[in-house]
């Protein structure tokens, strides 16, 4: 055999030694490379991390501060980037009061009332009222501002929406904010956006996406729902109400007494809304109020002391008869040991309350002291 032959032969068999060696090398790294690749689930579990981690509040992070849609007095509420709620019983002017925001929003102020955006877009959604009453809404902000139809139509998006269902209406609300770019919203009507009040997982969900569609878009969010029927109970109605109440950074309420409607702050997460007042006038106009419920609340505080004083005297006139009686059936004089613990028993009062009692009537004249009996004047003795 030829030497090149030979040397050929040894490099063909060293090549078919080494050729598999060599594959299953190549095997291994990507068996050790499948191996370590993250599972799914261990995927997830780091983009949840890292999405938590944007979310992570420190000394050195930089969070804007609140931006008030309104103020009243100085003091701001209705912020972006979040909810709020303003509830009132059926017919008790939460309308009214919204239009007199919605003024605020478009001329600047109205009455004590102060827009703190500069010519906002203001979307209203209305689920409640027919299209007459919601085109009110428009005239009336229209009268009490004085503005132009077109610049109250270039800010003031108003739709009327009481005939939509409610399966549609989030959408809808979602496609009106993607169209407008509004920097409020207003849905007067909130309980139309679920089948049920009551209703806990809606309710969760429902509010969860306004809180989502108002940071989404940098917009103050602005929610009306009923309180429940009972004149003493104040809190918004079902589980609607209560994720509500939890979740809104302002919650104003409306009530009605004697024509006048006040607004006041239930809840706020920050520094309480002082309280304002608007009414109608004899010509049907939205006026301000607040000098007629200050009136209204000094004859209540009037009203109220007279019936408390009244009582007070009522109540000190039947327990002055009772100690003639006593005195009276114990032959005109009694001590006064025994006449505090006859009164104590007849009128179940204490007996450091009937000691004061025969005190005051001691320095009144109304009762006399002699020798340490008790007796009545001449005049009363005769009167029982």
């Amino acid at each position: 055999m030829k030497a090149s032959e030979s040397e050929n032969r040894n490099v063909q068999q060293g090549k078919a030694l080494t050729g598999p060696v060599n594959g299953q090398a190549v095997v291994n790294d990507i068996t050790s490379e499948a191996v370590n690749q993250p599972t799914a689930e261990e995927q997830e579990r780091q983009t949840r991390r890292r999405e938590l981690q944007t979310l992570r509040i420190t000394s050195q992070s930089e969070v804007p501060p609140e931006e008030p849609a309104l103020s009243v007095d100085g003091v701001g509420f209705f912020a972006r980037n979040d909810i709020h709620a303003v509830k009132a019983k059926q017919k008790a002017g939460k309308t009214t009061a919204l239009k007199v925001c919605m003024a605020a929003w478009m001329g600047g102020r109205q009455f004590r009332v102060k827009s703190e955006l500069e010519a906002p877009r203001v979307l209203v959604v209305d689920t409640e009222q027919k299209r007459t009453d919601v085109k009110l809404i428009v005239t009336d902000v229209m009268a009490m501002t004085g503005l132009t139809a077109q610049y109250v139509d270039d800010h003031l998006w108003v739709y009327a929406l009481r005939c939509r269902n409610f399966n549609l209406l989030l959408d809808d609300l979602r496609q009106l904010v993607s169209d407008c770019q509004p920097d409020v919203v207003v849905v007067d009507g909130i309980v139309e956006f679920v089948a049920s009040f009551n209703d806990e997982g809606m309710a969760k969900e429902l509010i969860h996406e306004l809180l989502v569609l108002s940071e989404a878009h940098h917009l103050s969010m602005v929610c009306v729902l009923h309180t429940n029927k009972a004149d003493e109970d104040h809190n918004m109605r079902g589980h609607l109400g209560t994720m509500l109440a939890q979740k809104a950074g302002t919650v104003l309420e409306c009530r009605k007494r004697a024509g006048v409607i006040t607004v006041s702050c239930a809840d706020a997460r920050h520094e309480e809304v002082p309280d304002w007042s608007i009414m109608f006038n004899e010509h049907g106009a939205i006026v301000d109020a607040d000098e007629r419920r200050q009136q209204q609340q000094e004859r209540h505080k009037a009203d109220l002391l007279k019936r408390r004083q009244e009582a007070a005297a009522d109540r000190q006139a039947e327990r002055l008869a009772c100690c003639l009686r006593i005195i009276r059936d114990s032959g005109g004089s009694v001590s006064r040991k025994v006449l505090t613990e006859k009164v104590s028993k007849a009128m179940k009062l204490g007996i450091s309350t009937v000691q004061a009692f025969i005190k005051e009537q001691l320095e009144a004249k109304t009762l006399f002291e002699v020798n340490g009996q008790i007796q009545a004047s001449l005049d009363m003795a005769l009167a029982f």
